[in-house]
């Protein structure tokens, strides 16, 4: 099929444009996404009717089936989410939510303690973003509800630690993507002083965003600081709970299984839902390396942990583990001898829950093939090329990666296209800045996937946290926004000086001054919680 090439022209952003703002405006995501896929096809086919269909066709059909076979990546995901709601289901059945609910009421005092049990466990397990969205969301949410946290707020922590955790990483699935990446683009540039890792590990600190992004989930967590929109659903979390952070939390520990339709045991314990997550972390981070492993044995390589980790098959990893987790959630039912029907009704009641979600994700990737089609990362790449200032390029880089992005929906294509071109751009004026510029691409493409609506990473922290997915990116993109400019003065002298600590120093500035700002922001909109 011939497709008309968009690769040189401003009609290339129109689709994802569409799809965005009609989101935002209409909080209605699929019918959003719908209407730039549709688009996206009529312009690829010259508003050819005919075409069109054939082209949805087959972009549907590449959803599920690729190169003749089952698109195993695709459904890899969405067996693991159809896994983790059954295991999330299983969990509440057995008790063990509730349980492991009740002891963190003995434990965790607060609602600040309930944010930053979430923020650490977010920048704990960091082996894969959707893992760690879904994963920490299951085990953090019976605690956020108990001190009636909004589900967004939630959301927020998990989708700030999960991607910036994970691009920080080496032994990471991002981490051996960008690895692989970097050690393309230092041989294409002739660049020896740097191995592939070491050049990982030396831009690390270059990140910008994802090191302030974590900073502020932790004081933002600390100070416990709403604003914008956030605000209002803090204070509708409070006020439709009816009660104070000091008041009584028994009616909070109804709220997942009058949600899940789930009769909750009351002989749980806190094992019961400790346990099934640490085999389902466990089994997972096992078969990343164990995948990794037969990769490089069949290639005739040697075994090395990075190594596994760049060869992984993250998708088969996650539903092996996820299977591994859910026998484990299984155990604890049986031990309580409940009756097989209601075990099977629970099963399905966990994998119904995730329907709307792996709707909405087949949809963000249906509009990203089009997307991709459409060549839109390729037009925003052509917009760095012209007579730019060298010392001007990490920033640059930082902002058009962002925008890329938040309007592709996705990081890792992104890095793919716009790492290259970092290099090129660095060998062609200043190889000095090669690295400033690749950080720059890293951070920007993490800022844009944190706060795009189409992206999948974000689908799946508001699935984790169980939020209304607009609320998410809605309440998430002030704190996104504020971090995003500390990233950009950063960049700025980082290319004015070429000195990181320097660098660091203006953004650390910088981050306390917003700071300031949020704490002045946040006394002035503080509304004090009347117990009702």
């Amino acid at each position: 099929m011939n497709l008309v090439d968009y690769s040189h022209s401003l009609v290339s952003i129109i689709p994802p444009v569409v799809a965005l703002v009609l989101a935002i405006l209409s909080r209605r995501v699929l019918l959003s996404l719908g209407a730039g896929i549709l688009l996206g096809a009529l312009y690829l086919n010259d508003f050819s009717f005919n075409h069109s269909a054939s082209y949805l066709g087959g972009t549907i059909k590449g959803l599920f089936i690729s190169d003749g076979g089952v698109n195993t990546w695709n459904m890899s995901i969405v067996l693991f989410l159809i896994i983790l709601g059954m295991m999330t289901a299983l969990l509440t059945l057995s008790g063990g939510t509730r349980a492991f609910a009740e002891w963190a009421q003995t434990k965790i005092k607060s609602k600040r303690g309930a944010k930053l049990l979430a923020a650490f466990l977010g920048v704990f397990i960091f082996v894969d973003d959707y893992f760690n969205s879904l994963a920490v969301g299951s085990i953090s949410r019976p605690v956020t509800d108990r001190f009636y946290i909004s589900r967004s707020k939630l959301a927020y922590i998990l989708d700030s630690t999960a991607a910036p955790m994970c691009v920080l990483m080496p032994a990471s699935s991002w981490g051996a993507y960008i690895i692989t990446l970097i050690g393309g683009i230092l041989v294409t540039h002739g660049v020896t002083e740097y191995t592939p890792l070491s050049a990982f590990l030396t831009l690390a600190p270059m990140n910008f965003y994802a090191i302030f992004a974590l900073a502020m989930v932790f004081v933002v967590s600390w100070f416990q600081w709403d604003i914008g929109p956030m605000k209002k659903h803090e204070m509708a979390a409070m006020h439709g709970r009816g009660f104070d952070e000091g008041g009584d939390v028994d009616e909070q520990a109804k709220d997942l299984t009058e949600e899940l339709e789930i009769t909750e045991s009351d002989k749980g314990k806190v094992g019961d839902l400790v346990w099934p997550i640490i085999i389902l972390i466990a089994a997972t981070f096992f078969f990343m390396i164990f995948t990794g492993y037969q990769a490089l044995a069949a290639d005739g390589k040697s075994f090395a942990i990075l190594g596994a980790f760049e060869n992984t098959d993250v998708g088969k990893s996650l539903c092996l583990g996820g299977l591994f987790g859910l026998v484990a959630a299984i155990i604890p039912v049986f031990r309580q001898r409940i009756v097989f029907k209601e075990i099977a009704r629970t099963l399905w009641i966990g994998a119904k829950s995730m329907f709307g979600a792996i709707l909405i994700l087949l949809f963000a990737w249906a509009i990203g093939s089009v997307i991709g089609d459409m060549n839109t990362g390729r037009y925003l790449s052509t917009l760095v090329q012209g007579n730019i200032s060298p010392m001007l390029l990490p920033m640059i880089l930082f902002i058009l990666s962002g925008a890329m992005a938040f309007s592709t929906g996705t990081s890792w294509g992104t890095f793919g296209i716009m790492l290259p071109i970092a290099g090129d751009l660095a060998g062609a004026t200043d190889i000095a800045l090669m690295l400033p510029m690749l950080a720059g691409v890293l951070a920007g493409s993490v800022f844009g996937d944190h706060c795009s609506p189409i992206s999948d990473t974000t689908i799946l922290s508001s699935t984790g946290a169980r939020c209304h997915h607009i609320d998410h990116v809605a309440t998430q993109l002030p704190y996104a926004m504020s971090v995003a400019f500390v990233s950009m003065i950063g960049y700025l002298v980082l290319g004015m000086t070429d000195s990181l600590p320097v660098a660091f120093i203006a953004a650390i500035t910088t981050f306390i001054m917003v700071c300031v700002f949020f704490a002045w922001l946040s006394r002035r909109t503080y509304q004090p919680i009347v117990k009702s």
